[in-house]
């Protein structure tokens, strides 16, 4: 079969495990950055764009899927290989390295002059981003003393009275941002430090998984021997009480050899239902820290280095930045948001970004009501009836666009709109996994971008909750 005749079988097979074979916030993790290369003699070529990327496609057993999938397709067996499609620095030749390996007065006369020393490309760690630094966050009085111990952590990680180190707070407020800043500053000045940075879902796979394979001692192995452990959302794990007996070792393991650890968490330790009791004392054995909304001055600051991080050429009076600071005060997520909506705007119709354009654009930011009494199950009947769809499809497996999109809008905003974390509204929503409800929340947060419509339809709903 010709290379480009069986690229028609690659296409059926990714649809066909897209629409009925995995949840589609694996499809889109996993699945979606995997590029046909070549087929030839049964053998399929795909390309991934990292190391990073195809073992963990590997680990989770996806190209088997594939494999699968294909024969059914094809009647033959297929084999898949992978290759990394960022290219590679070449290994030098073995004579380059051992010269380099001599010490320099070998390789060069006292008297000559040295060649100039050529920039480092340091590879970026796979699971931090590059963005999320200490240059990058602004500093106010809402977290200066989390941002002060962040930094003293990352000089001198595990030797400091700041193990663990606990960054709570609401949505949106910065705690990821901080936790893998000082990833970045200690993988920076020590690329060889073994940093492992996961959320909390992650570690809850690997762990089900390792027990499933009978591989608990690679799982070990891999968590209690790293340098620094930094774990997101450690409020999903409330309820399983196997993982967090598992993470009580994992701690115990870390700390008692100086390593550091690292966690957010949406409110404090204290607060957590179905916690287990000695993980929640490890927990309050270092550093708590607790991220409040920012001020108006933090705001302002936050909005103005958004600003200088865009390509956005036009100036944006300084009287705009303040009006939008005044009236949108939940948190940065919030400001980073409708600072692009106005942006974007602003680029699209080649005009000038004045209070009035923020005012029309901005509603549902400046309108927003209290969000105290609103309930998930509110919102799925709110939803249900303007869709005239029942909850019971809300909350069903059905992946048709007419029950999907009412979906993702209930998700979306039940996250908006209630305290509840993303493993909670995942449960109201037919037990789902947390993946789900991200992908949703940011499903409808790029069609917000991009349809006009959908911004009314959603002050729309939310105003039919506050009725």
């Amino acid at each position: 079969m010709a290379n480009m005749e069986f690229k028609v079988f690659w296409d059926e097979c990714i649809r066909q495990i897209r629409d009925n074979k995995i949840d589609e916030a694996e499809f889109h993790l996993w699945f979606e950055k995997l590029i046909y290369e070549s087929y030839d003699n049964s053998r399929l070529i795909i390309a991934a764009p990292s190391r990073f990327y195809q073992d963990q496609v590997i680990k989770r057993e996806y190209n088997k899927l594939i494999e699968e999938t294909l024969e059914e397709l094809s009647g033959n067996k297929i084999s898949v290989e992978f290759i990394i499609s960022a290219k590679e620095e070449p290994t030098p030749p073995q004579e380059e390295i051992s010269q380099v390996s001599q010490p320099v007065s070998q390789v060069y006369d006292e008297k000559e002059e040295l060649p100039p020393s050529k920039p480092v490309n340091r590879v970026a760690h796979p699971q931090l981003q590059t963005n999320f630094t200490f240059e990058n966050y602004v500093i106010g009085n809402n977290n200066d003393f989390a941002v002060g111990a962040a930094k003293a952590i990352a000089d001198n990680p595990g030797k400091t009275q700041y193990n663990p180190f606990l960054i709570y707070g609401g949505v949106g407020l910065g705690k990821t941002h901080l936790m893998q800043a000082v990833g970045n500053e200690v993988y920076k000045a020590n690329p060889k430090a073994k940093i492992v940075c996961i959320p909390s879902e992650t570690f809850v796979n690997e762990f089900i998984q390792s027990i499933r394979t009978n591989t608990q001692n690679n799982f070990k192995n891999k968590y209690r021997k790293v340098d620094i452990l930094l774990i997101d959302d450690i409020h999903d794990l409330q309820d399983k009480n196997d993982t967090q007996e598992e993470l009580f070792h994992t701690f115990n393991a870390l700390y008692d050899y100086d390593k550091q650890l690292i966690f957010t968490c949406d409110r404090p330790p204290s607060e957590l239902k179905k916690f287990n009791d000695r993980l929640k004392s490890r927990f309050q054995r270092g550093l708590m820290v607790d991220l409040q909304p920012p001020s108006y001055e933090t705001r302002v600051a936050i909005i103005k280095k958004k600003i200088e991080a865009t390509n956005y050429n036009n100036e944006i009076a300084l009287e705009v930045i303040e009006f939008i600071a005044k009236n949108i005060t939940s948190n940065i997520r919030d400001l980073e948001a409708a600072l692009n909506r106005i942006i974007g705007y602003s680029d699209i119709v080649k005009k000038e970004i004045t209070i009035e354009s923020v005012k029309n654009l901005l509603t549902q930011y400046f309108t927003a009501a209290p969000q105290t009494n609103v309930s998930i199950p509110m919102i799925q009947k709110i939803v249900s009836d303007y869709f005239n769809v029942s909850i019971i499809d809300l909350k069903g497996k059905s992946r048709k666009k007419n029950i999907t999109f009412p979906r993702h809008i209930a998700m979306y905003l039940s996250r908006e709109l209630t305290d509840y974390s993303t493993t909670e509204i995942g449960i109201e929503f037919g037990g789902r996994d947390h993946t789900t409800v991200m992908h949703a929340c940011s499903n409808i947060d790029g069609k917000l971008k991009a349809d006009s419509t959908l911004e009314p339809m959603i002050s729309e709903l939310k105003k039919k909750l506050y009725s």
